[in-house]
This record gives C-alpha cells, structure tokens and sequence, in this order.
C-alpha cells in the first residue's frame, strides 16, 4: 500500500522546484517509494557555513523541502495545500563535502495535520541530521506550481 493520493509518476516535482530555494540549493528528489520519499543534496559553496562544514540552515531546508513534497503528494491536491507548521532538527556530525541524502517517513497522517520524520546521512550513511516536521493540511486546492505559472 502507498502513503501518496493519485498518480504520483504524474507530479514533476524538478519542474515545480524552479526558481525556489530547492533549485538554489540544489535538492533533488531521488527516489518515490510506496512508504518514503528520498532526496538529496550537495555539500558545497551554496550549503555549507563560513567553517567549511554543512549549515545547519541548510539541513533544516532540505528536511522541510522534503516533508512539504510528501505531504503534497499524500494529499488530494485539488482539495488540499500544505504548509509547514513547525520543525525542528538535531545535528549530530559535521559534514563538509559529497551529498547529503535524506528520508521521509510519517509519524502520523492526519486530515488536518501530517507529522513527518526526515532523517538526513551522508555518502558513508553516518547520521548526520534528524529532523521533524509538522504540516498544516488547507482546505484549498494547492498552489504549488512551476516557475511560469507562478509568474
């Protein structure tokens, strides 16, 4: 059984990520499966802070990048949007190059409320980010978009 609403082979997730935050920090979405959603994104000049290791910020970005694209694809979104309501985040190892892959997975779906955990490792699967994150659920189609309909 899958955790997304429709067909979500349908949903260009990159194309919707243009001109955002996602595309400058240049996250992207690796694999859909039936239980979680993956992504990932670079250690480099775009993400790390002035000590040369990965910005916390950025982990954070990536974790609620991750847990807004989950719960868009598990909602009807003709009738839904999600917004995020709170995060948090622990930063367990410092990182300072490769990639950076995280996980989402839902602690709890709710009709008004999605609860998501990301987990974020780097190219050795060492943890180095666990976050959570809560989405608001909106009784309004979504508005996520690509860059020339936002326009």
């Amino acid at each position: 059984m899958t955790l997304w609403f429709g067909d979500v082979a349908a949903v260009d997730l990159p194309a919707m990520a243009g001109g955002t935050l996602i595309e400058n920090l240049g996250i992207e979405i690796v694999e859909i499966r039936d239980d979680a959603l993956v992504g990932r994104m670079p250690v480099d000049r775009r993400t790390v802070q002035p000590a040369g290791v990965l910005h916390g910020g950025a982990s954070v970005a990536l974790a609620e990048t991750l847990a807004s694209w989950a719960g868009y694809l598990a909602v009807d979104r003709e009738r839904f949007h999600v917004v995020g309501q709170e995060i948090n985040a622990n930063h367990i190892r410092p990182i300072s190059s490769g990639w950076v892959t995280a996980t989402v997975t839902p602690a709890n779906i709710g009709r008004r409320a999605h609860v998501w955990e990301i987990r974020i490792v780097d190219d050795a699967s060492r943890l180095v980010c666990i976050s959570r994150c809560t989405l608001a659920v909106i009784e309004q189609r979504s508005t996520y978009s690509t860059p020339d309909a936002r326009a």
